[in-house]
């Protein structure tokens, strides 16, 4: 068999032809991580390959561009984690507030009601004990005042009511928002995935 040798140009033209492609698409990877990261998009080996116009196999084969998706990817992920755990931690302060609130709406109604009802009996009695000494005016008078009272009463139940809704659902809330959090870190833990 006859082989012809390839003269040295020729191969040392290719050698370094195909190191200027790697080269200029090593470049098209770091620029595509970067346009990545400035639009604050997922980067990951398909977002980087289709952005740089390369192959999945060159971004596994070429060691520095490997280096370099890792690198951005866990950079990403942790970037991700923190921003995540923020806007969950404000949802969180948010619903806590709510159910404070709630908490507190609820203790004063309890608290008037408690007035309220105690107010009602000490009327009662009165009424009670000096009956026969009050005219018919002062009677219709304490009946209406009764009867006023025990609007104000059932109003205040009513809120009461209203407010121990409030506080459930912010509760069930909270445990929801809870659960998503450890979902989420759960999920985060493992970014390549």
């Amino acid at each position: 068999m006859n082989t012809a040798a390839v003269p040295a140009p020729r191969t040392a033209a290719a050698l370094a032809a195909r190191r200027r492609r790697t080269e200029a698409a090593l470049h098209r990877v770091h620029a595509a991580i970067a346009r990545l990261r400035r639009e604050k998009a997922h980067v990951s080996v398909a977002a980087v390959a289709r952005r740089a116009d390369v192959s999945r196999t060159f971004l596994y084969d070429n060691l520095e561009a490997r280096a370099t998706v890792a690198t951005a990817m866990a950079e990403d992920g942790d970037r991700r984690f923190r921003t995540l755990t923020e806007q969950d931690s404000e949802r969180e302060a948010t619903w806590r507030e709510r159910a404070l609130n709630a908490e507190e709406g609820l203790k004063a109604a309890q608290a008037e009601i408690l007035a309220q009802r105690t107010r009602i009996g000490e009327l009662l009695g009165q009424i009670r004990d000096l009956e026969t000494e009050w005219t018919e005016e002062t009677i219709q008078r304490i009946s209406t005042e009764n009867t006023t009272l025990k609007q104000r009463v059932r109003q205040l139940t009513a809120d009461n009511r209203t407010l121990d809704e409030r506080l459930k659902a912010a509760r069930s809330n909270l445990r929801f928002q809870d659960r998503r959090i450890a979902d989420l870190e759960a999920g985060l833990a493992d970014p390549l995935s």
